[in-house]
């Protein structure tokens, strides 16, 4: 549970909010994921019990809130940019394009954008404020970084079954020791990030 309450909104004036949190950044392997939703003023005591940043969550704790999250929410979106589009502009923006597309699928437009972390380009003129560990301090954006991990982490559950011996289905692609020792040993997959030091001498399959 959590060692702090959450905020549930940043202010008091009515305006609809989103939070916007984004995973996968620090892979080696697949897209970036990232997630928008929008909560409704009262979320269910049930979904503020444990609604946390996704990272302080155990695997099934996740799923459970995912459900929850999905039937609850006002509107939520997913999105991702893949490995190519990584290697074109940057892990960076094409964080920033992920969040783009989530809030373009918003069925609700907000009237303001609760962002993780300390930087974002502005989206089509919506306010935003930027807030470090913010999936740590407000529920719409806990909920959104469990959004974007559980569906990246399915993305990755799948694509483990086409290349098994990198072992996606522990690490989803994260610079782990036998993540790196795999690509050594098998060259790097069409999903690997050219773009990205895999630390290690390796021949690259595409």
């Amino acid at each position: 549970m959590k060692n702090a309450p959450l905020k549930i909104s940043w202010g008091n004036d009515g305006t609809s909010e989103a939070g916007v949190d984004e995973a996968g950044r620090g892979c080696l392997a697949g897209p970036v994921f990232a997630a928008a939703v929008i909560l409704p003023p009262e979320p269910s005591p049930e979904l503020l019990l444990y609604l946390n940043d996704s990272k302080k969550l155990s695997h099934n704790r996740r799923t459970i809130l995912r459900k929850q999250i999905e039937e609850e929410s006002l509107a939520w979106s997913v999105a991702m940019a893949d490995n190519h589009e990584i290697d074109k502009i940057n892990i960076l923006n094409a964080s920033y394009l992920a969040m783009h597309r989530a809030i373009e699928k918003l069925k609700i437009i907000p009237g303001l954008l609760l962002i993780d972390g300390n930087r974002f380009l502005t989206f089509e003129g919506i306010i935003h404020e930027c807030i470090i560990k913010g999936d740590g301090l407000y529920y719409s954006i806990a909920a959104a970084s469990i959004l974007a991990k559980t569906w990246r982490d399915e993305f990755m559950l799948e694509k483990h079954h086409e290349f098994p011996h990198y072992h996606w289905n522990k690490n989803k692609g994260y610079p782990t020791v036998e993540h790196r020792k795999a690509i050594f040993e098998h060259g790097a997959s069409p999903l690997h990030r050219k773009s990205f030091n895999m630390g290690i001498q390796m021949k690259m399959e595409f």
